[in-house]
């Protein structure tokens, strides 16, 4: 295979290896007072940088993380980028290690807002009016005054 199967490979065992230095190694308070995922990791085609895109939750689960939280999760995460930088030399070897830039993921946000969305154009109760005229045809009542 080419470039991209290898970068999808060193993408893959960063993601893991940061999401098992979140889970156990690393002890900032900020960091594990939250509940924080990497949702996903973008190595550029030379090596040299890796985009790590970070979920944060609440202190529980329940919670939405506010801006103010994601912001001092992803400044904390700057504070360590040496240790996770060292840690990923250690577990991969490759001949350079990429320079990691953290980015918030909103990737739930913006599906639970379309959630929303979808909700309020109420296509269930369209979909009732709907009916079948036997011959698999589906009729509206709009179709019908027409």
């Amino acid at each position: 295979m080419g470039k991209g199967y290898r970068t999808a490979r060193l993408s893959e065992e960063i993601k893991k290896i940061i999401s098992e230095l979140l889970l156990r190694e690393i002890k900032d308070p900020v960091l594990t007072g939250n509940m924080i995922s990497v949702t996903g990791v973008s190595v550029t085609s030379d090596g040299s940088y890796a985009t790590c895109y970070i979920s944060v939750l609440g202190a529980s689960v329940k919670s939405e993380s506010s801006e103010q939280e994601k912001s001092d999760v992803l400044l904390h995460l700057d504070k360590a980028k040496g240790l996770i930088r060292r840690e990923i030399a250690k577990k991969i070897k490759v001949r350079h290690v990429p320079e990691l830039i953290f980015k918030s993921d909103d990737s739930m946000e913006y599906g639970r807002h379309m959630s929303k969305v979808l909700d309020d154009l109420k296509i269930s109760e369209y979909d009732s009016e709907r009916q079948d005229d036997g011959a698999g045809n589906t009729v509206s009542d709009i179709d019908e005054e027409a």
